[in-house]
């Protein structure tokens, strides 16, 4: 298991670290292998599902705040996509929440549920934010942003040198 990543629960679903096993090495190339998918990532990964994974447990490893799981269905054991919580590159410290889910798990709520429960994490490890950024046109990903309560701060072209739509969450305030 990726350091820092552990196991989250959800009502319906199971976050875990991605493995090198067989199935889930098939589950990412199947996801980051469809262009419904990587449309919104850019183009597909320069990585393998091997690299990808190898990649995912160094990001975690660096702090317990941050992970990158597969995210899924708890009754079944499908795994719909990945959800995370890294660092942005090239950022001062900011934090990204991000999701890309496999087509058949579109459109039945799994992204804000898989993406709420990293943000609790995320303020429960005390980060005073985190952010999403998103390709512009990917409607579907913004109402994730609004349905998670983020601000949407416009478009910029600071992180993954391309121009993103920006929202971010602040952590509430701590109740004493």
């Amino acid at each position: 298991m990726a350091a820092g990543a552990g196991v989250l629960h959800t009502g319906r679903l199971r976050l875990r670290p991605w493995t090198t096993a067989r199935d889930d090495l098939a589950r990412l190339a199947d996801i980051y292998g469809r262009p419904a998918v990587t449309r919104w990532l850019g183009g597909p990964p320069a990585l393998t599902p091997v690299e990808l994974v190898a990649r995912w447990t160094e990001v975690c490893a660096c702090s317990d705040r941050y992970g990158v799981w597969a995210v899924e269905e708890a009754a079944t054991g499908t795994v719909l996509g990945t959800v995370l919580l890294k660092p942005l590159p090239d950022g001062v410290g900011e934090v990204e929440v991000g999701w890309h889910l496999h087509p058949d798990a579109w459109g039945r709520g799994y992204a804000t549920e898989a993406a709420r429960a990293v943000v609790r994490k995320a303020f429960d490890g005390g980060l005073p934010e985190v952010y999403a950024v998103v390709r512009p046109g990917n409607e579907a990903s913004m109402a994730v942003c609004r349905r998670l309560g983020m601000v949407h701060l416009g478009r910029m072209r600071r992180w993954y040198d391309a121009e993103l739509e920006v929202f971010r969450l602040v952590a509430p305030p701590v109740v004493e």
